[in-house]
């Protein structure tokens, strides 16, 4: 059976695409690779509230899914809504790999750094940790972030850990931020393969319990909250304990709770989130 696999065109992407045609020929399929542009893609100088919410770079590919084009998808789970799309399925979440941030091109952060990143969540722990911070937009793929911040004489940029060390770029990393000064996205590290509903035979040989676990407890708090990436949201789980956070974009205040429950985390979060707004 020739199974069609459906990613971003980015060279990131084409990367993990690649890890999941390992999985899925070892299922003793052929297969064969589909690049899909999202909107994410094509615009890549908007701020994300302009193009959507969450889930700009994923639309298009699980159209393509729904529309019989392809027959897996492959995400950084961490682009992913934060609820499943009706029809579609995550037939498989690959062991994960490191989900903290990565700061590029300095090994601290210091007072009146200029750091690129897009990222709202970013924004605001690293003004909570460094108020004096100059938080600059950058998009755009791996590649040409690093660009652009030689470019533009920043001090540093932020980045996923795991992107980096997919492709073999890990010597771009001055410094892993741990947890505790900056709480990843959710399902931040882990790759996710969607499939149609009923089609997880496909992909099965690839899920890890352990990562699953832990990201649908990351996604469903995230859900119960009701915040897209353009909130300032984290939630994480280290495999003992859920921890997940609100806080305001300037890093004025940080909302932090944990527990093992998603609901009562998200409970807790929404409710210290109100009397901030009170």
């Amino acid at each position: 059976m020739l199974v069609r696999i459906g990613s971003r065109g980015s060279r990131l992407a084409l990367t993990q695409a690649e890890i999941a045609a390992d999985i899925v020929r070892r299922a003793g399929h052929d297969v064969a690779f589909v690049p899909i542009t999202t909107a994410g893609d094509r615009d890549r100088k908007s701020p994300f509230g302009q193009i959507g919410e969450r889930g700009v770079f994923v639309k298009e590919i699980e159209e393509a899914l729904l529309g019989d084009r392809i027959d897996v998808a492959v995400h950084s789970a961490k682009d992913m809504t934060s609820t499943d799309t009706a029809g579609l399925v995550v037939g498989a979440y690959l062991e994960r790999d490191d989900p903290r941030d990565a700061l590029i091109g300095a090994a601290e952060i210091c007072p009146g750094m200029r750091i690129g990143t897009a990222s709202v969540r970013r924004r605001a722990q690293l003004l909570a940790f460094e108020p004096t911070l100059s938080i600059e937009p950058l998009r755009g793929n791996i590649d040409t972030r690093l660009r652009k911040a030689r470019e533009r004489g920043l001090d540093a940029l932020m980045l996923a850990s795991c992107g980096l060390d997919r492709l073999g770029l890990e010597g771009e990393i001055g410094l892993r931020l741990p947890v505790d000064v900056m709480l990843p996205e959710a399902a931040q590290g882990a790759l996710a393969l969607q499939v149609r509903a009923g089609q997880e035979e496909l992909v099965a040989l690839g899920d890890c319990a352990e990562t699953r676990r832990q990201v649908e407890a990351e996604r469903a708090c995230v859900a119960i909250i009701g915040a897209g990436c353009l909130s300032p949201v984290a939630a994480h789980h280290d495999g003992s304990q859920l921890v997940a956070l609100i806080a305001a974009e300037d890093g004025s205040w940080i909302e932090r709770r944990s527990g093992s429950d998603p609901a009562e985390v998200a409970a807790a979060l929404a409710s210290a989130s109100a009397e901030r707004a009170a």
